[in-house]
């Protein structure tokens, strides 16, 4: 995707999600759009095939392109998750990501636990020792910070690579991309190291014991721990 195409993508994409386009309303023609942007009518057809693509409208010929309800967006896409979370929707959406999360990740907890490998296993172990060396630097700034997420995210990516079901991979890895472009509300560094530290390595204790209900079990508790750091920053922002 070049540059000028990313461009106006994104531009219509955010007009869309953030209501300033609405369900049935027409998106200017190919020749609006070039002069608007400044790129040829060959960019501006390829922005609205791509809006196509992703749901966000439907393009008919001699009709231009009408914006398409809600239901029809694909919510895994990665523009339409950015310009999701960067309105006033967003919350909802990260809510819609952890349900997804815990109908998905308990049950691979429990197959991992039945499944899992000497080296994923490793693995697992490798993601936790990142997560507890940078939760005790996170103070320092945002780089132990994301070093702390992007351990969280590789731990969680392990359990379902101990699966071994590579089709569940496809289906959380645009959840898990989710969760790590949203970390805010999802974030509580000062309760790593009695609540999410913990939680985490009851999981791998459970996994590598083989125990699956006892994984599904931790999963389960987690899941629902970071559910309700959402539920707590969504009143926060509600009262602010």
């Amino acid at each position: 995707m070049s540059r000028l195409h990313r461009t106006l993508l994104q531009a219509l994409v955010a007009d869309i999600v953030g209501g300033a386009l609405r369900e049935g309303d027409r998106l200017p023609t190919e020749s609006e759009l070039a002069r608007r942007f400044e790129v040829s009518r060959g960019v501006a057809r390829e922005g609205l095939r791509s809006l196509e693509e992703r749901g966000l409208v439907r393009v008919k010929h001699g009709s231009g392109a009408t914006v398409q309800p809600a239901t029809e967006w694909d919510m895994l896409n990665p523009e339409v998750i950015a310009a999701m979370l960067a309105g006033d929707r967003g919350l909802q959406l990260l809510g819609d990501y952890l349900e997804c999360r815990r109908l998905l990740e308990i049950e691979a907890a429990g197959l991992a636990a039945q499944r899992a490998a000497p080296r994923q296993l490793v693995a697992l172990s490798e993601a936790l020792e990142r997560m507890t060396a940078a939760a005790a630097y996170t103070a320092g700034g945002p780089s132990a910070e994301d070093r702390f997420h992007d351990a969280d995210i590789a731990f969680h990516r392990a359990v379902i690579q101990a699966t071994g079901n590579h089709a569940l991979g496809r289906m959380t890895e645009p959840v898990h991309r989710a969760l790590a472009a949203a970390r805010r509300p999802l974030a509580r560094p000062e309760l790593r190291l009695e609540r999410s530290l913990p939680e985490h390595r009851r999981i791998l204790a459970a996994i590598a014991d083989g125990d699956a209900d006892e994984a599904r079990a931790a999963m389960r508790d987690h899941l629902l721990t970071v559910e309700r750091y959402l539920s707590e920053y969504a009143a926060e922002a509600r009262s602010a």
